[in-house]
């Protein structure tokens, strides 16, 4: 059974049986391999919320807020695809990647760019995965690097997958009440692999939403 988390230490292993609902999909073998998932997923509008409020501009893509703690580090060390559309939903998973990761600090999964970078499986993903960490008591802090990142289109032209690995070995729990920090020692538990379906927002604004999570725990290839 795939444990459909974000990568965290074991000590969040209480909350397992949330995060196994927040799986996307199923396997990944024969012939779904050859298709993507959720090619024809809807979107969802991003709520009005979804304005500037005080962080760098830089901060601030499609006018939302996905700014983070200094001590809660997303690195995304991969290059752009050369398709105008593969590199904007590239950036936009990074940033759905951003939005659960200040649903945590901020404790709640309602915030403006959770609604903004996600939709469908994708939304109830990043929602129960932000309520198992605020339900735990926990934060995190650290840095969480993702790497060796692959897009490929759908024939539709309003759907990329974009998959790539993860490495939390430097990327903790910590705790709220103590601001203990639940290190862990390194592991094969540190590398996961995700399949994440984006679909494209349809007004022209170049929004892109993760409608779809897959993953695969333990990932040996991404060591």
């Amino acid at each position: 059974m795939k444990r459909c988390s974000l990568p965290v230490a074991a000590a969040f292993a209480a909350a397992a049986t949330l995060l196994l609902t927040a799986c996307g999909g199923g396997d990944d073998n024969g012939k779904a391999a050859d298709k993507i998932a959720g090619a024809d997923q809807g979107t969802e509008k991003p709520t009005k919320s979804a304005e500037p409020s005080g962080a760098p501009a830089e901060d601030k893509p499609d006018g939302v807020d996905v700014s983070l703690p200094a001590d809660m580090n997303l690195v995304f060390d991969w290059e752009k695809p050369k398709d105008e559309n593969e590199a904007a939903a590239m950036d936009d998973a990074a940033n759905f990647f951003h939005a659960i990761y200040r649903g945590v600090d901020k404790r709640t999964p309602k915030d403006a760019s959770v609604t903004a970078y996600a939709t469908g499986e994708g939304l109830n993903y990043a929602k129960t995965q932000i309520n198992a960490w605020i339900e735990g008591g926990w934060t995190a802090t650290g840095t969480l690097r993702h790497y060796d990142a692959t897009t490929r289109s759908a024939a539709n032209g309003t759907s990329v997958e974009v998959a790539f690995c993860a490495d939390s070995g430097k990327f903790y729990g910590k705790e709220i009440k103590t601001e203990k920090i639940l290190e862990t020692e390194p592991s094969i538990e540190d590398f996961d692999h995700y399949k994440i379906i984006m679909v494209k927002y349809p007004t022209g604004t170049g929004l892109w939403q993760a409608s779809k999570v897959f993953v695969e725990t333990k990932a040996t290839k991404c060591q």
